[in-house]
Formats: C-alpha cells, structure tokens, sequence
C-alpha cells in the first residue's frame, strides 16, 4: 500500500513512455536498488529524479530505492497478468480518483483537473502532466474514463502533433519564398519544383486536424523534393 508519507508527493508527471521503456528494460536484470549510478547513463538528471518520484508514489520501490515485491511481480509479468496488476497499482496510487464518490465514466475533464488540484495544489503545467500520465496508466489497466476526458487527451494530442509539424515545416521552409495562389501568377518560364507549389492547395484554418496534419505532411515532402532536386541542379553546374 502506499502509505500517508507517500500521499503527500506529486502524482507522477514524468513521460508515461519513459516509465513504460523503464519497466521493460528491467526484465532484462532486476537491480537490487535502483539509485542514480543504474539510470544515469539511461536517462537525464531531471527525467531520472522524476522517474524515482514516479516509482516510489505507485509503491514500486521504497524511500531507499530497493524494488518491492510488486515492482517485481509487474516486470515479468504479460498480458491480462500485467494489466491486473497495473490496475491493482492504479487504484491504491491513485485513490483519490478512483476511489470514492468521484465519477471517472461520467467527469469532465476540467472536474479531473479540480480533483487533481485540490488534492496537491498543482500548477497548471504540472497538472497537465500528472493527469496525461494517470489516463495512460488507466488505459494500460483498462479502466474506463470519461468519453469527455478521453476526448480532451485526443484533441491535445492532436493538437500538439499539429503544432510540431508546423514548427518543423516553417523551419524547413526558404526564407522570403511565397507559394502562388493562382495560375495567372506562375512564370512562363517556372521550374517543375515551382510549378508543384503553385499547384498545391492554400492552406485553411477551418480544415480538421486531420487534414491539417496530412497538409502539412505533404508540403514538407514537397519541400525536400524541391531542396534536393535544387542541390543536384547546382552540383551538375559547377560541374
């Protein structure tokens, strides 16, 4: 069980990707303490302190760094044992939400948000983490949530996937180089690279996320063809 001293930490805010690469890498050998020297050379100063904050709050390992029996029971473990056990891990680390009068199958995500900050006075961005980390780790132990929560997670993943591409694409994308919107605009004497843009459809707010995505996808395909075509057409000149 995870004991009051406990309660008082943070929920887990570290990525739940790291938490889950971290377990399986243990199945190839289980230390007999997990302490700096055995993830320093996997993991970052700051990742790994919020990795052993993680293990200690689902009672995987004690305030030493030894593993409990549970952390050894979980990596090994496969299939429906493991989900059992991740949902077992779950519902004592996480009470305060899935014990109770809380309602998880019906709660907005702004009410998941309210019980998270209520119970740890978490800032914002913190409480954005914990509560990304605490639906993977229901999910991992099939607990149902909220159409509403579930919804929200996938609207910001989205969202930020978009927000990345677009970063990444502006980057690539040449400096004062403009994209013509009608035909009238291209040069009778444009090069092919140039004639693709012009064809390519001008880019709307109002599409879904879903189109925006394969937009921006798309372009950035365009934009590396253009590139390299342009870097074979200089070195066949200087040649």
């Amino acid at each position: 069980m995870v004991s009051d001293k406990s309660r008082r930490r943070l929920p887990p805010y570290v990525s739940y990707r790291t938490f889950r690469n971290f377990i399986d890498e243990l199945q190839h050998r289980m230390p007999a303490r997990i302490d700096r020297s055995y993830w320093s050379d996997r993991l970052s100063g700051s990742t790994g302190t919020q990795l052993m904050a993680t293990l200690r709050f689902l009672g995987l390992i004690d305030t030493g760094g030894i593993p409990t029996d549970r952390l050894k029971q979980l990596v090994p473990a496969k299939g429906s044992q493991r989900t059992e056990l991740i949902r077992e891990i779950a519902f004592e680390a996480f009470d305060f939400v899935l014990k109770g009068s809380f309602e998880l199958q019906t709660a907005t995500y702004a009410q998941l948000q309210e019980i998270f900050h209520d119970t740890f006075q978490l800032t914002s961005d913190v409480g954005r983490k914990c509560i990304k980390f605490f639906v993977a780790l229901a999910s991992d132990a099939e607990i149902p949530l909220s159409p509403f929560i579930a919804r929200r997670m996938r609207s910001a993943h989205i969202s930020a996937a978009t927000r990345t591409v677009a970063k990444r694409t502006s980057t690539r994308t040449i400096h004062g180089s403009k994209i013509p919107q009608h035909y009238e605009e291209i040069p009778n004497r444009m090069p092919w690279d140039g004639m693709l843009l012009a064809k390519f459809p001008t880019f709307d707010p109002s599409w879904s996320d879903e189109i925006k995505l394969k937009w921006f996808d798309a372009f950035d395909e365009l934009l590396k063809r253009g590139l390299s075509h342009a870097g074979n057409e200089r070195s066949s000149n200087q040649g």
